[in-house]
C-alpha cells in the first residue's frame, strides 16, 4: 500500500536513533531537544513497516506533541480513508489488520495493562514506576519476534523529580549505564542535550542558563546524570544502609507541609534515636511522603505514628503547622503533635544533620531513593524538597534538640 507522508528531516542526533539496530534502545536527552518528534517519526517509519506502535507517556498533556508529529505525518492518508483515526483514542490504523499506532498515558503497569505491540516507546520513562516496563510493557513484546523497545528521560532535577511516580528515581539513570555497558549489541544508549536540536533559539538557550541552577540546567537542558550535587551537603558515600535498626530510644513521625514546597507533596519521614558507643545515631525506618489532599496525608501521618509505635509527631509550624495538628485530630485525636519554627535558614538548620551523617552516625534501614536524591543534590539557595526538610526536623528533634537542652541544664 502506498501512502503519502510527510515525515520531518531527523537532525544527526535523531538519526543515529532511528538507524540503530539494537532492539533495546535508552535515551537521554535534554528538554526541547528533538526527542519527542524523533519518537513520532519512528513511530510512523515502523508504522509503514508494518508493526503495531505504542506510545506512553505519565501525562495526556505530553501525549499531545507525540500525537500532533504523527497525525500531521499522515493527514494525507487519514483524509483519503486509506487510513483509519479515532481522535479519543489516540490511535490510527489500517483497517482489517493488526498495523497501528496508539498513544495512550501510564504511570505504571496498571496503567499500561490491556494492549501489545511489536514496537513500544516509553517517554519520560524517569517518571514511571519501572514495573510499567518489567511487569506489562516487556511481556506486550512476546507476541512478535524482534520486538523492540524505546525509553526516553531527561534527567529529574529537585524542580521536577516531585511529579515522578517511580519508587527510585534514579531507575532510567541504572538502565542508561547498564545499556553504556551492554556488549551484545542487544542494548543501544544515546544522549544529547538541548543544544543539539538545531531548530530552537541559541539566544533562548544562551539566556536560559542564567535562570536556572547550575545543577539543574546540567540535568534538564545539557541533560546528564548527576548523583550528588557538587554544593550538597550530603554525600551518598555518607549515607549508611542497614538491614535493620536496634533498639531505638526515641521514635518520630516528621512532616513537613504543603505549603513550605514547589509542588503539592508533604513530606512525611519516620525515624529515631539509638545510642552506640555513647553516641547518637539517626535511623530513618520509613519515607511515606506523598502527594494528595491533607485528608490523605494525614492518615499516612497517623498510619506511619501507629505502625513505627512513634512517641510524637513533629511538624514545621512555619508553613502549614496548624492545619498539621487540626488535620491530624480529626483522623486520630490520640496521636500528639510538635510544633517546631524555623527561626534558622534552612542551610544553617540542614547542616549539622549532614554533619551526622558525615561523621557516620545518619543509617537508612534499607533504601531511600527519593529521600536520598534530595539529600545529595539539593544545594543553597534552592527551595528545600520535602523529605530533606522533614528528615531534619526528625533528626533535630532526636539527636540535636535534647543536646541543646542537656547542655543548658549544665549551665
Amino acid at each position: 500500500m502506498e501512502l503519502k507522508v510527510r515525515l520531518k528531516k531527523p537532525h544527526s542526533q535523531q538519526r543515529a536513533i532511528l538507524d540503530t539496530l539494537a532492539t533495546r534502545r535508552i535515551i537521554r536527552a535534554g528538554r526541547r531537544s528533538g526527542k519527542t518528534t524523533c519518537m513520532a517519526i519512528m513511530a510512523v517509519e515502523d508504522f509503514l513497516a508494518g508493526h503495531r506502535v505504542l506510545y506512553a507517556t505519565p501525562t495526556i498533556e505530553q501525549i499531545e506533541k507525540f500525537w500532533f508529529e504523527v497525525r500531521q505525518a499522515l493527514d494525507e492518508p487519514i483524509n483519503a480513508g486509506i487510513l483509519y483515526k479515532h481522535e479519543g483514542r489516540h490511535l490510527i490504523e489500517v483497517p482489517g489488520t493488526e498495523q497501528r499506532i496508539r498513544a495512550k498515558t501510564a504511570w505504571n503497569a496498571d496503567t499500561l495493562r490491556g494492549d501489545w505491540c511489536s514496537r513500544l516507546i516509553l517517554d519520560e520513562f524517569q517518571m514511571m514506576n519501572p514495573d510499567a516496563w518489567e511487569l506489562v510493557g516487556a511481556p506486550m513484546l512476546l507476541d512478535k519476534p524482534n520486538g523492540t523497545a524505546t525509553f526516553i528521560y531527561t534527567p529529574p532535577s529537585i524542580s521536577t523529580s516531585y511529579r515522578s511516580r517511580a519508587r527510585d528515581p534514579c531507575h532510567a539513570a541504572k538502565m542508561f549505564r547498564k545499556a553504556k555497558a551492554d556488549e551484545t549489541g542487544r542494548w543501544a544508549a544515546f544522549h544529547f542535550t538541548s543544544h543539539d536540536n538545531p531548530h530552537i533559539s541559541k539566544i533562548a538557550l544562551g539566556e536560559i542558563a542564567s535562570d536556572m541552577t547550575d545543577i539543574a540546567y546540567r540535568q534538564e537542558i545539557m541533560a546528564e546524570d548527576i548523583e550528588d550535587a557538587p554544593g550538597a551537603l550530603w554525600k551518598r558515600g555518607d549515607i549508611d544502609h542497614v538491614l535493620q535498626a536496634p533498639p531505638l530510644l526515641r521514635v518520630v513521625v516528621a512532616v513537613d507541609p504543603t505549603g513550605s514546597k514547589h509542588g503539592d507533596a508533604c513530606g512525611i519521614v519516620t525515624g529515631g534515636m539509638a545510642i552506640q558507643k555513647d553516641e547518637k545515631h539517626w535511623y530513618t525506618i520509613a519515607d511515606d511522603t506523598l502527594q494528595g489532599t491533607p485528608a490523605e496525608w494525614g492518615r499516612a501521618v497517623v498510619t506511619a505514628y501507629h505502625k513505627a509505635e512513634a512517641d510524637i509527631v513533629v511538624a514545621e509550624a512555619n508553613y502549614g503547622g496548624e492545619m498539621v495538628t487540626h488535620t491530624i485530630a480529626t483522623i486520630d485525636a490520640s496521636v500528639p503533635v510538635k510544633l517546631v519554627h524555623a527561626s534558622r535558614g534552612k542551610q544553617v538548620r540542614a547542616e549539622p544533620v549532614s554533619t551526622i551523617y558525615a561523621q557516620g552516625r545518619g543509617h537508612h534501614v534499607g533504601e531511600f531513593p527519593a529521600l536520598e536524591d534530595e539529600l545529595c543534590q539539593w544545594e543553597t539557595g534552592q527551595a528545600s524538597p520535602n523529605r530533606l526538610d522533614a528528615l531534619v526536623w526528625g533528626v533535630t528533634e532526636t539527636l540535636l534538640e535534647k543536646q541543646r537542652r542537656e547542655v543548658r541544664s549544665m549551665r
